[in-house]
């Protein structure tokens, strides 16, 4: 039995993973070790579909959990987390793009579109992990 409960946590630190190895491939690239860059991202991206996986699987059976901040705090949560699901929806699609082109050895056009997913991407990881400490830990 699944203990739904444990699933924002689970959910933070998919995206706290998926950060570190976003960063950690980002660095290899410059480096020039195209090989470890290849499998950080695509472990980055594994750790992206499982957050998909357990967020939707949290959300559908335990619903949401209303932000408890009071003030100011609401509208910097609000603005974090209104910008966090829009760029999530966004960088869906640009991931699997730049992943498909970095695959299929197509470089350049892989280089160009992950000059904008890359920085979108850690956005949405960073922010992600900030809404559940907003969401869960401090309010």
């Amino acid at each position: 039995m699944i203990n739904y409960a444990l699933l924002p946590a689970v959910n933070a630190t998919l995206n706290a993973t998926s950060g570190v190895l976003l960063t950690t491939g980002y660095l290899l690239i410059k480096r020039r070790h195209i090989n470890a860059h290849r499998n950080c991202m695509l472990m980055a991206f594994a750790s992206s579909t499982l957050f998909l996986v357990s967020y939707v699987t949290y959300h559908a059976h335990a619903g949401s959990h209303p932000f408890g901040g009071q003030g100011a705090v609401r509208l910097v949560y609000f603005s974090i987390l209104i910008s966090h699901i829009l760029l999530a929806i966004v960088i869906l699609p640009m991931a699997i793009v730049t992943l498909t082109r970095g695959l299929g050895g197509q470089y350049a056009r892989h280089v160009r579109i992950a000059r904008r997913t890359f920085p979108i991407w850690m956005y949405v990881s960073v922010t992600g992990v900030i809404v559940y400490l907003m969401l869960y830990q401090l309010y």
